[in-house]
């Protein structure tokens, strides 16, 4: 269970397996379970290039994800968000009656997914010119965020 193996993709198109060991990890930190998920599954979720998406940082906790979904209107679009996993999925089930010379705006079911970070949560969506976006949004809770202790100082009283 700590040996995961990640294959990772580097910039200029180079293709590298790494072996990360997190059995110090588990020796020393309670709750890092996810972690072993997440990179378990880093390999598994191969995603197609259909449909193309930017995710932007918008401000420090703010975030976008722009999808290029031409062809689909708000009734063929569906956004889901369970367990952290953000799902985009398009479906295209009405039969097009039109005879094509040549058909090349892809319009095919498709379904993406994202993981999202704790705390992150999907602040709206819109559809506009072909592009589903989504705002997303990190909201920490009081108690996670950094606070000041304020130190005193204590008088010995003598006797």
């Amino acid at each position: 269970m700590g040996l995961h193996k990640i294959n990772m993709l580097l910039k200029g198109g180079y293709d590298m397996m790494h072996t990360f060991d997190l059995t110090p990890l588990y020796r020393t930190s309670i709750g890092f379970d996810r972690l072993a998920q997440m990179l378990d599954t880093i390999n598994v979720d191969v995603p197609t290039g259909y449909p193309p998406y930017n995710i932007e940082k918008l401000e420090d906790n703010k975030y976008g994800i722009s999808m290029a979904v031409s062809g689909f209107d708000e009734s063929d679009l569906n956004i889901d968000v369970k367990e952290n996993i953000l799902s985009v999925k398009g479906d295209i089930s009405k039969n097009d009656e039109k005879e094509y010379l040549h058909k090349g705006i892809a319009t095919r079911n498709f379904e993406r997914s994202f993981r999202l970070a704790d705390y992150v949560e999907v602040e709206s969506a819109s559809l506009s010119n072909g592009l589903l976006n989504i705002i997303l949004v990190r909201e920490l809770p009081e108690a996670m965020k950094p606070r000041k202790i304020e130190i005193s100082t204590s008088k010995v009283i003598e006797g």
